[in-house]
């Protein structure tokens, strides 16, 4: 297989967890027999500095015309001041928005070898494995925004389209699994999730009969994530609630820097993979950031856009592997010594080609 990967490494440690990813797909083209062309382009911080804003016409573009996108992270305190006009995020909106990336897949899977490094119990976190489905474009982080001297207002607005597609991500991809869908909403509050809630009660009675679904209040469900996460399997929320609620699930896994995401739109679309931490500007440099996640991201990215189901697995199974072999870089390593960037990154490019 051809394929054109657009890596956009961003700022603080983007750069070093997107560069051992991209080792890892060389790898896996050696191994396989694949052409993937890497390109790199501007986004975030470093596209602000360069650019003079957070997404170039020139990265967009790259975008459009590539096979899959693979990112860093973006911002940093340089530029973290909220009441600038230009932030670094912006980009990452503008370009989920521009490419129609409407459902955020972040899976939580936890390992073995590193259930220690949760402040959770390890009798509650065995056998977990289950995938939260994020509306992405849509909801408050999109809505009309305004600012006085003395108040400020933010619109959380969805339409039926809006929910149905992402709902419908949701209950296709529980089919590929456990055939468990929860809807998580604030319908006793919220008249956006009451409509979330209908149009998901619909659809599972109508396309859907053959998937179980169930309904989770919000702040219920941020109990539930953590009492019993072993009874979860598909999680489909709208777009505050999944940022929220997977960043807590990365206490399952140990760590922010063992979970990865694909942001996904209509069927052969391009997709964009990154992991869910941010930019780790305290870290940036100092070779000790955790790129399984990123790597991850890159596996995600051989499965849904170019289809490489055997090439994806080998990856995941090469981390895996790591993992139980105790390579765990600073964020994992509870007792005893933790290895580099670098040195993680190798022991994945030894166990993928060996």
């Amino acid at each position: 297989m051809h394929a054109e990967i657009v890596v956009l490494p961003g700022d603080g440690i983007g750069p070093e967890v997107a560069a051992a990813a991209v080792a890892v797909l060389e790898a896996v083209a050696t191994r396989f027999n694949h052409t993937f062309n890497f390109n790199e382009h501007d986004i975030g911080g470093i596209a602000i500095d360069r650019h003079g804003e957070p997404l170039p016409a020139s990265t967009l573009d790259a975008c459009r015309a590539a096979d899959a996108i693979l990112l860093g992270a973006v911002g940093g305190p340089k530029w973290s001041d909220p009441n600038a006009k230009v932030r670094p995020e912006q980009g990452l909106l503008a370009i989920r928005r521009a490419l129609g990336l409407y459902a955020n897949l972040r899976p939580v899977r936890t390992h073995e070898a590193a259930l220690g490094a949760s402040p959770i119990k390890a009798e509650l976190l065995r056998g977990v494995d289950f995938v939260v489905v994020r509306e992405l474009t849509g909801g408050i982080y999109f809505g009309e925004k305004t600012r006085t001297a003395d108040a400020a207002s933010d619109l959380c607005s969805y339409s039926v389209v809006e929910i149905e597609r992402v709902l419908r991500s949701a209950f296709q991809l529980a089919r590929q699994r456990r055939g468990r869908v929860t809807s998580v909403d604030k319908a006793n509050v919220l008249e956006t999730s009451r409509l979330w809630r209908d149009v998901a009660t619909r659809l599972g009675r109508d396309e859907f009969p053959d998937v179980a679904l169930e309904h989770q209040l919000v702040d219920s469900m941020a109990m539930h994530l953590l009492a019993k996460p072993r009874e979860y399997d598909v999680i489909v929320t709208e777009n505050m609630f999944g940022d929220i609620l997977t960043d807590e699930a990365s206490m399952l896994a140990g760590s922010l820097g063992l979970l990865p995401s694909a942001s996904l739109g209509e069927p052969g679309s391009v997709g964009i993979y990154e992991p869910i931490h941010g930019s780790a500007p305290d870290i940036a440099g100092k070779g000790i950031a955790n790129p399984y996640a990123t790597i991850f991201s890159a596996a995600m990215l051989l499965r849904h856009s170019l289809g490489l189901e055997a090439e994806a697995a080998a990856v995941e199974a090469a981390v895996h592997a790591a993992l139980d072999a105790g390579v765990f870089t600073a964020d994992l390593a509870v007792a005893g010594s933790a290895v580099s960037t670098t040195q993680a990154t190798a022991a994945v490019l030894e166990r993928l080609q060996g």
